[in-house]
């Protein structure tokens, strides 16, 4: 799950960056306005994380643009400002979420998987397909019971494909929600990854579209 972090603080951002990527995110980083808005405008993300006090363009200007232009990727503001008067005018503006700093990881990791499973219409850190069973709080993966050990980026690859049952997700988008860059990877260390994920959990979950990419068939998790 590909996520803007939006900060110009580098020790707050490393620490941030560091948290989410332990907890599963894919995190691209951005220090200042003006670069975080042309790419909140250009690229997919899952959610992003907004400071308001940036360089260039603040992150409420930045937010109100974005919502001007109809891009409605969740936004979690971050941001020193604790007034209320602050949070409605960041509320108003078109933010999904507002946390003051200082702040614990874990809470920020629990807002941003909130936002992520709110925007994906998904009620529960727990989902379940048939005897499948993904929980993103603890990274775990149990198949007709048994626990299933993956890697970090056979998880998040499989969470990517669940999230989207039903819909053929082309390689690129895949590798680039999982590695964080479309060119991270070829096409072929994506589909030995998958292999990888048939030999571990059955070759009846993942379905190869040859020309298109990959599916969890299925109306819904």
């Amino acid at each position: 799950m590909r996520v803007l972090l939006v900060e110009d603080d580098e020790r707050i951002a490393a620490d941030a960056a560091a948290a989410l990527s332990e907890a599963g995110f894919v995190i691209l980083h951005e220090r200042d306005g003006e670069t975080a808005y042309a790419r909140g405008q250009s690229e997919d993300f899952r959610a992003i994380v907004l400071d308001l006090s940036l360089p260039t363009l603040d992150g409420l200007t930045v937010l109100k643009r974005w919502r001007e232009l109809g891009t409605w990727t969740p936004v979690c503001i971050l941001t020193a400002r604790g007034s209320w008067m602050e949070r409605v005018a960041g509320m108003n503006a078109g933010a999904d979420d507002y946390l003051p700093k200082p702040f614990h990881m874990e809470e920020l990791i629990a807002r941003l998987r909130a936002l992520v499973r709110r925007s994906a219409g998904l009620p529960s850190a727990v989902q379940r397909r048939g005897d499948l069973v993904i929980d993103t709080r603890q990274m775990r993966v149990v198949r007709a019971e048994r626990p299933i050990s993956l890697t970090p980026q056979e998880f998040k690859t499989l969470n990517y494909l669940l999230a989207h049952t039903g819909r053929v997700i082309p390689a690129g988008e895949l590798i680039e929600n999982v590695h964080g860059d479309a060119g991270a990877v070829t096409a072929n260390a994506m589909e030995a990854l998958i292999g990888r994920i048939r030999r571990k959990l059955g070759d009846d979950l993942i379905e190869t579209r040859r020309g298109f990419g990959y599916t969890i068939p299925g109306g819904g998790i």
